[in-house]
């Protein structure tokens, strides 16, 4: 494997990873405290959807790629709802779904060309370009 493969697939570890912690902190019956400011929670959705969709479109160039992402991570989210609403712990919430759908929106705004590429600024840094 050459070097760049290897930070390729070191990039989509880290993001799986993510996805990981995403589903756990979702299904956990004791998530961390978010204050008491109404709907920081939806906030807390945009970002972690966001992060994670502006990760994997560092990998995934193409509208297409991307579209195959952003879709996995919204149907995860609405899954993750479902979940919650069956474990009977956590709440089921559309606007959660509509917050992951924001985030998922921003990251891939977010993402190159628009945005910096941040896989090949890392690829640059450590000499594997």
């Amino acid at each position: 494997m050459t070097r760049y493969g290897a930070l390729r697939w070191a990039w989509r570890i880290v993001g799986w990873f993510g996805v990981g912690l995403l589903i756990w902190l979702s299904l956990t019956s004791n998530p961390p405290p978010m204050g008491d400011v109404p709907n920081l929670d939806k906030v807390g959705h945009v970002a972690a959807y966001a992060l994670l969709m502006l990760w994997f479109a560092q990998l995934r160039l193409s509208g297409e790629e991307r579209a195959v992402s952003g879709s996995g991570l919204l149907l995860l989210g609405i899954a993750l709802e479902f979940l919650q609403a069956w474990g009977g712990v956590r709440e089921f919430s559309i606007a959660d779904m509509i917050a992951d759908l924001a985030g998922i929106t921003l990251g891939w705004l977010a993402a190159p060309p628009r945005g910096p590429n941040l896989l090949g600024m890392t690829q640059r840094l450590l000499g594997h370009a």
